[in-house]
């Protein structure tokens, strides 16, 4: 933590469900980072895998643990993570949030596998309260920018803000035989990607723009959390740096940021896929 007590922002490209259970390159980093990072008062994740037509906030006190996927093996659909929650969080959420609107949700969602598999190696105590943010699927992407930078201001709070999906995720083009491999295509993307967060986190829309966008984004779900780290570090007046960088199976970039946190070199990590091989990606929830 910086010396102004300000929380970091994580992005975390968390691949596959399995993830939560493995010991590879990215899990390993995620555990080194979670022993440097300060315990923050509470932990509000934007997961790619709450994308639904609304914009809301878990206000529960207890969270249960979704288990969003199926073909996958029973090990991980008994995972638990038992993190309280958060109301008075939520609520500061939707107060910091206007004019846009963030509605309370205190009995629908949860905590999904792009939440809990990212804080299993990060804080794997499951101590700190987590409120997740939903993805509105209804919104340009100028809307989840603007939102990010909106909600920068828990930094100084004690919140710790992660974004949970990956900048290149393409399951139609995933290449079960090619674990550490990248498309062209697909390095062109994270490259620009990394460019473009440590030159203006603030325009990061003009990856939107880029030729190697329809491939390597064929939906938005898994993108847009970038897009609220993005819009936190442009609120926050911060760069955005790479602590760990890869590639998973040819069409999956596992790369992650922070702002706000000690910078290091980003090292690069390998064989974190964990997608089990006879399961074809449309059977999967990545």
């Amino acid at each position: 933590m910086n010396q102004s007590g300000r929380m970091p922002a994580l992005f975390i490209g968390h691949g596959s469900p399995m993830n939560t259970l493995a010991t590879n390159g990215f899990t390993e980093a995620w555990r080194a980072l979670g022993r440097e990072l300060p315990r923050p008062r509470a932990i509000l994740v934007i997961s790619a895998h709450w994308f639904f037509g609304a914009t809301a906030v878990t206000a529960m006190p207890r969270p249960r643990t979704i288990h969003d996927f199926y073909g996958f093996p029973d090990e991980l659909f008994a995972f638990d993570y038992p993190a309280p929650g958060a109301p008075d969080v939520a609520a500061e959420v939707a107060e910091i949030a206007k004019p846009l609107w963030v509605g309370l949700d205190r009995d629908q969602w949860g905590l999904d596998h792009g939440t809990w598999s990212v804080l299993a190696h990060l804080y794997p105590e499951a101590d700190v309260p987590v409120v997740q943010l939903s993805i509105n699927a209804l919104k340009p992407l100028d809307y989840h920018l603007e939102l990010g930078a909106r909600l920068a201001a828990l930094r100084d709070r004690g919140v710790l803000i992660l974004g949970s999906g990956n900048v290149v995720h393409n399951l139609r083009r995933v290449q079960w035989n090619k674990p550490d491999a990248a498309f062209d295509w697909a390095e062109r993307f994270d490259d620009a990607a990394l460019a473009q967060l440590a030159d203006d986190p603030a325009a990061a829309l003009k990856l939107a723009e880029h030729p190697d966008y329809a491939l390597a984004v064929p939906t938005p779900d898994h993108f847009i959390p970038l897009l609220y780290i993005a819009g936190v570090a442009a609120g926050s007046e911060s760069a955005m740096e790479p602590f760990v960088r890869g590639y998973a199976m040819g069409s999956l970039s596992m790369t992650c940021y922070r702002t706000g946190a000690v910078a290091s070199p980003a090292r690069r990590a390998v064989g974190a896929a964990g997608l089990p091989s006879d399961v074809p990606p449309e059977q999967t929830n990545v």
